[in-house]
């Protein structure tokens, strides 16, 4: 049974039901695409080319693939009464070693390329140590911290698909390909980055749950590409709420280089886009609560455990949470163990200046020597990252990054102590409490609201990111506000505050990337989705 389920996600085995190939399909008639030539790079069992066939007329030829010969036979029994009129081949074949570029020549345009290719990323196939993926695994060649923190981790899904894209390009056809919604639009950002000739892009969601029993976002991405309409290219993508609205409810786009989530409002709020002042930083990560916060009982600090510890006091200091946050708590009730100050800082220097927190450590090494982020590779033990002089600013407007709302929290020292927040909080540091004060009526005002709301894809596992947060001009929104000379002297003290420590704040820019990429978890649930490495 094990075997079986490592199997089902290593290939993304969740076949589509017929029908909602045979909604899709019907859908892509409704629009006026009309297929001489079908492709499903990645069949299963053949739902998408049973309907294909059903519902277009004018196909002539129809060729399908799959790794799993039992899904082969599967398929060729499903389609073998459809092939009046039409050549119908369903081949077994891994989609990783064939050669699509021979196969997609020899097919008459208008060509329609359609499917559902797995939804699992690489670094998850690497944990089932699984052969299922290309060859080359770093996708956009990312390089030094890039690489080493994972951004280079994608969905086999969109692997598949940006080939996919390749093929039509410069050719009449059509892609329909049903995916995660995160996916389909970083496939839509590389072909818009990379100039690919595109005459239309639509997004339609589907109700994962229904049909895969999967929590996850997803939906139908079709793509067209017509070589004869290429100055109507468009770098914008309008989203229904379903495969069967009429209307899209929301158009995302592609503008000063980057995804938008709406665009005419973001043409409205460019001005405040810029790289002047900003300066949101991301909470400290350690990757181990049950060691690293504790909690306050009988005036003793308890840590995740349950067990009372004795630490020395300048090493604890108060927590909020993303939770916290989100609940506008500005009282902590949870403290940190923060054994740095800086990322510089040798944690061992503890023996001497902390010798019962050093003890502490010491003690549950068994436990912070496992930590599996790539981030402390080559740290020494013991070792906090996102950390530096900036986490111990008294002042702070913290904002949660799990919760989907754009709320800011003004944080105040706590019994004379710098509160210091996790790494799923971000926030900006300020040195006295007319500085927060102020910056808190800029960030919460409605132009900035509204430039944000702009940029973010709420349906994103984590929409609100610092790198976000850092796309606005703290100088162009006072300006904007009618409150440059007021904040002039503030923002000017507030620039040259030099806070060091960027590498450690990008790499954790970098790690929440890979998180938000990662929206499918590794339960059998979550998994979910599709067909398999060769898919439906």
């Amino acid at each position: 049974m094990r075997d079986q389920k490592q199997r089902k996600a290593e290939f993304g085995d969740f076949q589509t039901p017929i029908r909602l190939a045979r909604a899709i399909c019907s859908l892509i008639a409704r629009i006026g695409f009309h297929p001489v030539s079908i492709l499903e790079p990645t069949c299963g069992t053949g739902s998408f080319l049973e309907a294909s066939l059903e519902t277009f007329p004018s196909v002539r030829h129809a060729v399908g693939f799959d790794i799993n010969p039992q899904y082969v036979a599967q398929a060729r029994q499903a389609i073998a009464h459809r092939r009046l009129g039409a050549s119908v081949e369903v081949r077994q074949s891994d989609f990783f070693l064939t050669n699509w570029s021979e196969i997609g020549e020899a097919l008459p345009e208008p060509i329609l390329i359609i499917g559902n290719p797995p939804w699992i990323t690489n670094s998850a196939l690497g944990i089932l140590n699984s052969n299922n993926v290309p060859t080359k695994s770093n996708l956009d060649n990312f390089r030094g911290i890039d690489a080493l923190t994972g951004r280079s981790n994608f969905d086999i899904s969109e692997w598949m698909i940006r080939r996919n894209i390749e093929w039509l390009n410069g050719r009449n056809g059509l892609l329909a390909m049903l995916c995660k919604t995160a996916v389909a639009r970083k496939v839509l950002l590389y072909a818009w980055q990379k100039r690919v000739c595109l005459e239309s892009t639509s997004i339609y969601v589907i109700d994962a749950q229904e049909y895969f029993g999967a929590s996850v976002d997803a939906c139908l991405l079709l793509v067209r590409s017509n070589p004869t309409n290429r100055h109507e290219e468009r770098k914008t993508c309008p989203v229904f709420r379903s495969i069967y609205a009429q209307q899209a409810d929301s158009v995302f786009g592609f503008e000063d280089g980057m995804l938008v989530a709406d665009v005419k409002a973001y043409l409205t709020w460019k001005d405040l886009a810029g790289a002047g002042f900003k300066g949101w930083r991301s909470g400290i990560k350690h990757d181990c609560s049950k060691v690293f916060e504790l909690r306050v009982e009988q005036g003793d600090f308890v840590n995740g455990f349950g067990n009372f510890v004795e630490l020395e006091p300048q090493v604890c200091f108060p927590l909020l949470k993303s939770s916290d946050l989100a609940a506008q708590a500005r009282k902590p009730s949870r403290y940190m163990v923060v054994p740095q100050r800086t990322m510089r800082d040798d944690v061992s220097r503890l023996k001497l200046d902390a010798p019962k927190t050093w003890q502490y450590l010491t003690e549950h090494a068994y436990l912070l020597d496992k930590r599996k982020s790539s981030i402390y590779r080559n740290r020494p033990r013991f070792s906090i990252f996102g950390v530096g002089p900036y986490s111990f600013a008294p002042w702070k407007i913290a904002i949660s990054g799990l919760y989907k709302k754009l709320e800011f929290v003004q944080v105040s020292p706590f019994q004379g102590s710098p509160v210091v927040l996790d790494d799923t909080c971000y926030f900006l540091p300020c040195q006295s409490e007319e500085a927060c004060n102020l910056l808190y009526e800029l960030v919460t005002s409605a132009p900035a609201k509204a430039f944000w709301s702009a940029l973010i894809f709420w349906d994103a596992k984590r929409p609100i990111s610092a790198q976000l947060l850092n796309l606005l001009d703290l100088r162009a929104l006072a300006r904007r506000l009618g409150k440059e000379r007021e904040s002039a002297q503030i923002l000017t003290e507030w620039q040259l505050l030099q806070y060091p420590e960027r590498a450690s704040q990008r790499l954790l820019f970098r790690e929440e990337t890979t998180e938000d990429e990662g929206e499918l978890g590794t339960n059998e649930t979550e998994t979910a989705g599709h067909p398999t490495g060769a898919l439906t």
